[in-house]
């Protein structure tokens, strides 16, 4: 009896053990699932604080000073050039920013027809409401404060920005102090190696951001300026649009390029067409040129698999999920490959997606060891 009582005390532990465990983990996924908007918000802060590191480190080369005091006098340079650049193009930009709005209900009526000329065209247009019913649903629902959150939403989350901000300007002045709190959680034998993710992280990340700035500086001047050519009303506020928006990989130049259709259509169908041709040709260019540039050093994202992640962001947290769905992948990427790939599996040669040089990993994971 004594056995079979000392059994079952034993099954009932490890059966309460089993359940606190399950209860544990739904727990942390349900926490998970309902602060993942403060996660991204997190990741945004982490990868301005990569921006502006980079920047203090560059500065560093010619400024022998704290590193406080560069990463100081990077922000104020960064919100420098962005404050001069939005008091230079704030007044044009807004003054046809509100002819956007009033002009494409009027664009979406002349679309609809001109295709109605057409036999095949009726037929498609009489299962679909009017345009002016279609812009006031879009309005009504929200749509576009979750598509286009980066401009409808400014106001509304500019304490979200702020904090943001100063988030990450601590977290560039002293990114070693938050590296060896983090590595702390791992046995000692581990830490080396968690620094060597968290410095190849921070080089991926840090070369996709400098890449990316130069890409959506480049789209935003190469549309603007072929718009101007074709004549084309608001070049301006449509290429800069078109660059913003070139931060989300396949769905951004899309949600740039229609605006911008619809506008040309109302001058003519041929500027609508030369239009199209226009955003197909700068992102054959950036494609091309500039994107293999930003992936000969980042990681190289499977763009499938990159369409399906951006979605499911999308779909949980909105416009915020939609912008930081790439690099918050391309980190996912990394961690996969270089802690289960080659340390669980073994398989070390695989290494395709650490661009960064092995001699660029080892100084930044020994920076990030230093106060170890």
């Amino acid at each position: 009896m004594s056995a079979v009582s000392e059994s079952d005390k034993s099954f009932v532990g490890r059966a309460l053990i089993v359940i606190g465990l399950v209860v544990l983990a739904f727990l942390i996924l349900a926490l998970l699932y309902f602060s993942f908007d403060v996660i991204l918000l997190v990741f945004a802060a982490i990868m301005i604080a990569i921006f502006l590191r980079g920047t203090a480190d560059l500065l560093g080369r010619f400024i022998k000073i704290s590193e406080g005091w560069l990463v100081l006098i990077a922000s104020v340079l960064v919100i420098s050039i962005f404050a001069g650049a939005i008091s230079l193009l704030a007044p044009s930009v807004a003054e046809q920013a509100g002819h956007l709005r009033a002009e494409l209900p009027k664009s979406l009526e002349a679309a609809r027809l001109y295709i109605m000329q057409f036999g095949w065209g009726r037929a498609i247009m009489e299962q679909l409401p009017e345009p002016s019913a279609i812009w006031d649903n879009i309005a009504s629902s929200g749509m576009l404060s979750r598509v286009g959150g980066i401009f409808s939403s400014t106001i509304g989350a500019v304490g979200n920005f702020l904090i943001v901000v100063l988030l990450s300007i601590y977290l560039a002045i002293e990114p070693k102090f938050y590296a060896q709190g983090f590595a702390r959680l791992f046995p000692i034998p581990k830490r080396p190696r968690v620094f060597e993710v968290l410095a190849n992280i921070g080089l991926s990340l840090q070369w996709w951001l400098i890449g990316k700035a130069g890409s959506m500086v480049f789209i935003a001047l190469l549309t603007w300026l072929a718009l101007a050519i074709l004549g084309v009303p608001m070049a301006m506020t449509l290429g800069l649009i078109a660059g913003l928006l070139s931060f989300i990989p396949n769905f951004g130049p899309i949600m740039s390029a229609i605006p911008a259709i619809l506008i040309a259509f109302v001058e003519s169908p041929m500027m609508a067409v030369y239009t199209i041709g226009v955003f197909v040709g700068v992102q054959l260019i950036e494609s091309n040129i500039v994107t293999p540039i930003i992936e000969r050093e980042t990681v190289e994202l499977p763009p499938g698999l990159t369409i399906v992640f951006q979605l499911a962001l999308a779909v949980m947290v909105g416009g915020l999920g939609l912008v930081l769905a790439t690099p918050l992948l391309a980190v996912i990427i990394v961690v996969v490959e270089m802690v289960y790939i080659q340390d669980t599996l073994g398989d070390h040669e695989s290494g395709k997606s650490e661009r960064v040089t092995e001699e660029e990993v080892e100084a930044s994971a020994a920076k990030l060891q230093e106060a170890e």
